[in-house]
């Protein structure tokens, strides 16, 4: 079976990058399957794991919003923020999910709505990957 070369980017460094049969993303317009050989494609992405598939066996990685741009033989995600599940520090994101509950059931005139709910998102993806260790 061919592979295509996977790179997921941060503005602060590269995450991942290895050669894969297959990942699974949700973009903008829902879940995307990307093979070897796929179609050039751009598309924004949701906060949501991608699946990595290689050699019969499946990788997370919590990946937060961002772009993705496939070519025939390369796959680039270029995104907000991204953690395999060994640098996820779950307490942390324990924390934040808590943190964001609270500002979102809050009575306040001052909660940014949006920014609690996408805090919130990004702390259950991570809860999620970390535990697909």
């Amino acid at each position: 079976m061919s592979t295509f070369l996977l790179e997921i980017v941060t503005p602060e460094r590269k995450v991942y990058t290895d050669q894969v049969d297959m990942i699974s993303v949700k973009g903008a317009e829902g879940e995307l399957g990307i093979l070897p050989n796929h179609i050039p494609l751009v598309t924004p992405l949701k906060v949501a794991p991608v699946i990595v598939k290689q050699g019969g066996k499946q990788h997370f990685i919590a990946v937060n919003g961002g772009f993705m741009e496939v070519r025939k033989d390369k796959v680039v995600i270029l995104a907000e923020s991204a953690e395999l599940p060994e640098q996820i520090d779950i307490d942390r994101a324990k924390e934040a999910k808590t943190r964001a509950e609270q500002r979102l059931t809050s009575k306040q005139d001052q909660v940014d709505f949006k920014r609690a709910e996408l805090a919130l998102q990004r702390a259950v993806n991570r809860i999620n990957v970390s535990g697909k260790l």
